[in-house]
Order: C-alpha cells, then structure tokens, then sequence
C-alpha cells in the first residue's frame, strides 16, 4: 500500500519529531485505534505510537501484589489493568498499513524480543523504548542489531546507567541514539521535569535529545524545544476522562494541536543563532536610532557645539555615534535648523 507521504526524518537539523503516544487510549478496540490514529494526524503529529507488550513476559505474578507509585491509584489488580492494555500482534500489521494510507509514522515501544522482530518487519523508522528497560543491556543490544535508530529516554535514570546502555547499544554498531530526558511519573509533577537536562545529556554524551513528557500541560516540550530538542512525545487521549490507566496524563486533540503549533514557532523563532541585523528591522532600525541634527541655523565656518547639534531620531545622516568626534569642528556650509548631518557638511 502506497504512503501519502514518506516516513519523517528526524535529528540533527530536521524539524522536531513529534510522537503522539497512544499507548492503552485505544480502548481494547481496533476502530479506536485507527480514530486514535487520524486524531493524531489531524492534530499534527508526526507518528502515532503504541506499546506493544504480552503481560505474561512483562510482569511476575507476585511483583504486583502491592501496588505502588502511579499504579497505587488504580483500582483493579496491576495484573489485569495490564492484560486490558495490551496491544494484540495481530492489529499491528493492520494499523501500520492504516497509517502509511492516511500519512502519519506508526511506531509502537516493543517489550520483548518478538515484538522488535516484529516492528522490524513492518518497517518503523526506529525505535523507542521504554525508561524501564535502560539496564536491560541484552535486550538494547537485540535492538541495535535490526539498524535503526533508537530513542532512549532516561527516565529516572542515573548517567552512569545511561551511559552503560549507550555502550551496549554502541557495541553493536549501532550509534543512531536519540537520548530522552524524561521523568518516570504518570503525571510527573513540572517542577521535576529539569528540562535542562537535556543541556547536560547533550553536551556529556554528543548526541540529540529530546524530552519524553509525562507532565500536565504543554510547557515542558515547549521549553525542550527552545533547548534543542529533537525529538517530543507526549501522550494522546480522544477524552482525559475515559477510563484507563493512560487517559488522565494524556493531552486532547485541541491540546495537542496546539503543542504542536507551538512547537513549529519556537522553531521558527530560533533561526540560524548568527546575530544580524533582520530583514524586518532594516526600516525600523533608521526609525528608532538617532542621528546628528542640527537644532539651530548653523552659519558657514561656525563650530559645532552642543547649542546648536543633538542627537535625534531618525538615522537618516550621520549616527549618534560620531557625535563626540563632531563637537569642534566647523561648518563647511550653511545649515538650516534640524538639518542631518553628513560627512561632507564640516572641515
């Protein structure tokens, strides 16, 4: 099936990728998925994302028995709420082709090796996965092999762990990393968001980043952009208040839409960082700086002094900044009042 467009290209100097991450929000109904998939297509993303994960080879039976953090609010067992979310292999294939016809990048965070050989074949532009499994070296290395590039959030992560799954990843020949700042909270609350991390992973490890978001609002990616980033995920919901452990922190169309708009002027708003003068301020710049006007008739052969010349806008002549190195000469011809001056009017 042929796409409307091609997959997006991302990092380095390519535009933000956004990622609309739909995770569980489809409901356990394929007709959801693909109208949570046109959402986020109308609302300007550039990929829908799920996660595709088997709870018997994600989670132990007895791990869960009290819950904990974010999952302490839910109110079914751990274990079910997982089965409900789980995305079945065999809507991959379907939904992917659904995206490439409408013209939006599918993607899905893989949980296991089959899942990787899976998305491999379906063609994803890369791979994004999830905080959790950053020590989980051998798995990060099964990923590096397929070649493509990786998004790495560091969700409660140290750099030390960072650093070691960058290795593993590296090992294998793969050093298509795009690192995550990211904090591992559903919602995470915006004072611990540290968007400046962001500085400090690029900086430390020379690689892109990016800021997956799990924070109310649109500020934080906002903010990620203005510091670099690369790439932006946030999740999706059709309604905050549907049922599921995805909903509340998930950002609604218009909400989304307008992250998106948001996003593409700060980027238009950061330029090329070479300090000019700009195409709309060249009039403007005459305007409002000032040049040296006579403020009196000025006789031939009399001396500029601070009686009869001043400083006013507009520029049309001589710039204030000559000013100084006027006072003391003369006249060369006679001048009328506020008259600019130029090179050629004193000896």
């Amino acid at each position: 099936m042929k796409s409307n467009r091609a997959i997006k290209k991302f990092g380095g100097n390519n535009p933000c990728y956004i990622i609309a991450e739909i995770g569980s929000n489809f409901d356990g109904n394929l007709e959801k998925a693909k109208k949570m998939i046109s959402l986020a297509k109308e609302s300007g993303a550039d990929c829908a994302k799920f996660q595709s994960f088997i709870t018997d080879n994600l989670l132990s039976e007895t791990g869960f028995e009290k819950k904990q953090a974010f999952q302490s609010k839910w109110n079914k067992p751990v274990w079910e709420i997982y089965r409900k979310a789980e995305f079945p292999r065999k809507w991959h294939n379907i939904l992917s082709n659904y995206a490439k016809k409408i013209g939006i990048d599918f993607n899905s965070t893989p949980y296991d090796f089959d899942a990787v050989d899976l998305l491999s074949k379906l063609g994803v532009n890369a791979f994004k996965i999830g905080s959790g499994d950053i020590t989980y070296l051998e798995f990060l290395k099964y990923i590096a092999k397929k070649k493509i590039p990786i998004f790495l959030p560091t969700g409660a992560s140290t750099i030390r762990e960072i650093n070691d799954a960058i290795k593993a990843i590296k090992s294998i020949g793969n050093n298509k990393i795009i690192l995550l700042q990211s904090v591992t909270q559903y919602p995470s609350p915006i004072e611990e968001s540290n968007v400046n991390a962001i500085v400090t992973l690029k900086k430390k490890f020379k690689l892109d980043v990016g800021y997956s978001d799990h924070s109310p609002g649109i500020a934080v990616p906002i903010a990620s952009v203005a510091l670099g980033a690369k790439v932006i995920e946030k999740h999706f919901t059709d309604n905050r208040k549907n049922k599921g452990p995805d909903h509340p922190h998930s950002l609604e169309p218009k909400e989304f839409a307008t992250m998106v708009s948001m996003i593409r002027d700060v980027e238009k708003a950061l330029g090329d960082g070479k300090k000019k003068v700009e195409k709309s301020e060249k009039e403007t710049r005459i305007i409002q700086r000032r040049s040296i006007f006579t403020i009196n008739e000025v006789k031939k052969g009399e001396i500029f002094t601070t009686e009869n010349i001043q400083c006013l806008r507009p520029a049309s002549g001589l710039s204030a900044a000559e000013y100084s190195k006027i006072l003391g000469k003369k006249s060369k011809n006679g001048l009328k009042k506020f008259y600019s001056l130029k090179k050629r009017d004193f000896i």
